[in-house]
């Protein structure tokens, strides 16, 4: 969900240089643009807004260069404009990479607004992956309503963030010496957030009332620990399931390895789901977030374990996220 947001800004500041989009290029996998998104609905929906061309002319053809630390965090469209658009004249085209949470989030409301437009609207997946993740969505409504919980377990996370695995010393182990290895990471634990385990789900899948009978759709990546790693919520809920367990006939051979479709097909069954229960603030989960209201208000159950058991007053948001918190600025008429 990194390049859906990347993908959003780089919408917003090719209408802040007046400039046209070359279909953005997506890094990761095997993955182009159009294996994942619709690009006609791409187009139409911002034809508005700007131009999106599918490559560059043969007279603006350029060498590979990144401008992304030329860019700094939390930018301002004056800033924008001034640092870029007179190279953008003066050259023809720039090659912006690694834009995502460049720019402001507080940004004027026309801006705003085409911020929701492009990630609710122009951003529809590609027709075979709404098929597919649709039909995997029917087959759990079939059988009635259903939570989906998005499981942040990968290695990477338990590297990234240095929290304890659950999973016993063995494993832990292994996370510390990998951190250790790795002179990107502090030597202690950085002060964020731990996302919730498999029985820290469970316990809280429980306490808010859910049956041992509820079904529940477990979105994310291999989990570190594999089958281990999940097995304490399999054992509070005994219809749990997953992507791979309800496709048939081979459906997902063709996206083997190819984890950003596998992404979007856990992002349609999750947005579809009655209620929603993130394990950790990832980018799909705020995608997800934002999308799931502005759709309809559709339940979603969000805790911090640095506030367990210490329930405050919500505050008024501050940081202008609307992908995330779609109301007011793209939901209500100023």
């Amino acid at each position: 969900m990194r390049k859906r947001n990347q993908i959003v800004d780089a919408v917003v500041i090719a209408r802040i240089l007046e400039a046209s989009l070359v279909l953005p290029v997506l890094n990761g996998d095997e993955s182009e643009f159009s294996d994942i998104f619709d690009v006609q609905q791409f187009r139409e929906t911002l034809k508005a807004d700007i131009r999106v061309v599918s490559s560059l002319p043969s007279t603006h053809l350029v060498s590979w260069q990144t401008l992304e630390n030329q860019i700094p965090h939390n930018v301002h469209p004056f800033w924008i404009r001034a640092r870029f658009f007179k190279k953008l004249n003066e050259e023809g085209s720039l090659v912006l990479t690694g834009i995502e949470s460049k720019l402001s989030r507080n940004l004027p409301p026309d801006l705003q607004k085409l911020r929701c437009k492009v990630a609710f609207h122009a951003l529809k997946f590609a027709k075979p992956i709404r098929e597919l993740g649709n039909r995997i969505a029917r087959r759990m409504w079939i059988e009635g309503p259903y939570v989906a919980i998005h499981l942040s377990l990968q290695k990477d996370v338990w590297v990234r963030t240095g929290c304890l695995t659950g999973l016993g010393s063995d494993y832990d182990t292994i996370i510390n010496a990998e951190r250790e290895s790795n002179p990107e990471f502090p030597a202690t634990r950085s002060n964020i957030s731990c996302p919730l385990n498999a029985l820290e789900a469970a316990r809280l899948l429980k306490e808010s009332g859910a049956p041992e009978n509820s079904q529940v759709y477990i979105a994310g990546g291999e989990p570190f620990g594999g089958d281990r790693a999940i097995l304490p919520l399999k054992s509070e809920f005994f219809n749990v399931v997953t992507k791979e367990m309800l496709a048939r006939n081979d459906e997902l051979n063709p996206y083997k390895n190819r984890t950003a479709i596998l992404t979007a097909i856990d992002y349609i069954v999750s947005l579809s789901s009655d209620v929603f229960l993130p394990s950790y603030d990832g980018h799909m989960v705020r995608a997800l977030q934002g999308h799931r209201a502005y759709v309809g208000h559709r339940k979603i159950v969000t805790m911090s374990k640095n506030f367990m058991g210490q329930p405050q007053m919500r505050a008024k948001r501050r940081d202008g996220d609307v992908i995330t918190f779609p109301v007011p600025e793209c939901m209500c008429k100023h």
